[in-house]
């Protein structure tokens, strides 16, 4: 299918996911799809912001200077796969369910493996925060589990009535200490946050039954960090498929948080008896050692029979909200950090 055709009909999809008839399944009919090849390491990026940059006037270019469309731009530097954030009210939208349909199926009709990513709020979660979604403010637990499963259910299903494969989903966005704080802060209350993760994975199962669940946490080189949050979900009963890990290093200290990252995949898949995968990795855009770094993690975690996959964290960045760890140059070209992902 022509790019051009994808686009159109994107926009065409964008309108069917944010319509009430959306939620129910006999009324959305699966578009035809590639064939999927959920084997093999997983070379990806999560590419979130696409969108709301598109909007914004973005373009991005190859090499030789000429305009590509982003995602088909990755294809061409070699990556297989795409992650893409949810959450549950945005503002604006970005991120929201629709707009996370729209990109899942733009993906989809270029072939890529497609990671979900449920944050559990309306905006960012992560190791500082945990925000609960307006709509579930005051919920119990039994009332915040089943908030869990709907929501969950609700995305993956749209997705799946659109012919849509999902091969990962996150439950939860990087929770060291849980997440939709503080009924599911797991230093305080480990039993609820393992309900809440089950709650999620038993949704995920339901609707995608092949589907691996992670459960995502920061700083993969700091090995007690995982452990800690795993020990506390294992020992409350919770349900995981695969760990995620991020790592951002520094031009000063690539070397040994690379190191410390690769030896603890396999001890922590050995402790757990499960597959880990690098949800997010990133380095500072114009870093003398960024092509270093991702060549190093990427054959490294390839290397390893527990590791399925590795994700630069938005490297179509550039001149975008003062982040600086995407892989483009202020041109909008790549720069070195993405070479490694066509080896």
């Amino acid at each position: 299918m022509k790019l051009m055709n994808i686009f159109s009909t994107a926009l065409a999809v964008l309108a069917l996911a944010v319509s009430p008839a959306c939620s129910d399944d006999n009324n959305v009919q699966p578009q035809e799809s590639p064939s999927y090849d959920m084997t093999g390491f997983a070379k990806g990026a999560d590419l979130s912001w696409v969108t709301e940059m598109e909007a914004a006037g973005y373009k991005w270019y190859n090499r030789a200077g000429s305009e590509t469309e982003c995602l088909a731009l990755m294809q061409q530097m070699g990556m297989n796969s795409v992650r893409l954030r949810v959450w549950v009210n945005p503002e604006k939208g970005w991120s929201g369910k629709g707009d996370v349909i729209a990109k899942a199926w733009r993906a989809s009709q270029l072939g890529f493996r497609i990671m979900i990513d449920f944050h559990y709020s309306d905006t960012w979660a992560d190791p500082g925060q945990q925000t609960v979604p307006a709509a579930w403010q005051d919920f119990d637990l039994n009332q915040m589990k089943a908030a869990v499963a709907d929501h969950t259910t609700d995305v993956l299903s749209a997705l799946k009535a659109l012919g849509i494969a999902v091969e990962w989903v996150q439950v939860g966005n990087e929770t060291p200490d849980g997440f939709l704080w503080e009924l599911g802060r797991a230093s305080t209350h480990p039993d609820n946050f393992a309900a809440l993760v089950n709650a999620g994975y038993d949704a995920v199962k339901a609707v995608y039954p092949e589907a691996l669940v992670i459960v995502h946490v920061d700083k993969g080189d700091n090995l007690s960090r995982h452990q800690n949050l795993f020990d506390k979900l294992k020992n409350n009963g919770g349900k995981w498929d695969c760990i995620g890990m991020s790592l951002y290093p520094s031009d000063n200290d690539w070397e040994t948080l690379t190191d410390n990252c690769l030896s603890n995949i396999s001890a922590l898949a050995s402790r757990y008896n499960c597959k880990v995968i690098l949800s997010e990795i990133g380095m500072d855009y114009n870093a003398a050692h960024a092509g270093d770094f991702v060549t190093r993690i990427l054959k490294g975690a390839k290397a390893l029979e527990p590791c399925l996959g590795v994700f630069y964290w938005e490297p179509e960045c550039y001149n975008w909200n003062g982040y600086l760890k995407g892989a483009f140059n202020t041109d909008g070209t790549p720069t070195a950090a993405l070479d490694a992902f066509a080896e």
